[in-house]
């Protein structure tokens, strides 16, 4: 497990597009409920498997280590519900999961129904305290 003397030497991110989104989506990967996310493959591979990375909330503080267990590609039209159920961010089927990241994509880059993803799966490592600062 990752110490406190190592989360700042690592790469970090927020999810989302924006510190609202950031904040929710950190908020179910901290309750345990997100175990998965993916992106456009045109926003490149930003991970690979045994990667660890710092998540931070809406405004840039490190809250989280996660760490990839898997991550390949796949037609957006081809992605499951067993994956779009871990992004775990309250989807209730396959059609709402495909309908909030058809908007996602849209807004950032544009979207095709069969344009590749990189699905990536992840373990929470470490909760990383308010006062950390980065």
């Amino acid at each position: 497990m990752a110490g406190v003397e190592d989360w700042r030497s690592l790469e970090s991110f927020a999810f989302g597009d924006s510190p609202t989104m950031a904040d929710e989506l950190l908020g179910f990967v901290l309750a345990g409920a997100k175990t998965a996310s993916c992106w456009s493959i045109a926003e490149g591979q930003q991970t690979e498997v045994g990667k660890r990375m710092v998540a931070k909330d809406g405004a840039g503080r490190p809250r989280a280590v996660i760490e990839t267990v898997s991550l390949e590609q796949a037609r957006f039209c081809d992605v499951g519900w067993d994956f779009a159920a871990a992004e775990g961010e309250g989807d209730t089927c396959l059609e709402d999961w495909r309908a909030g990241h058809r908007a996602y994509f849209t807004r950032n880059g544009g979207f095709a129904p069969d344009m590749l993803v990189w699905c990536e799966r992840f373990r929470l490592v470490e909760i990383i305290g308010e006062g950390a600062e980065r």
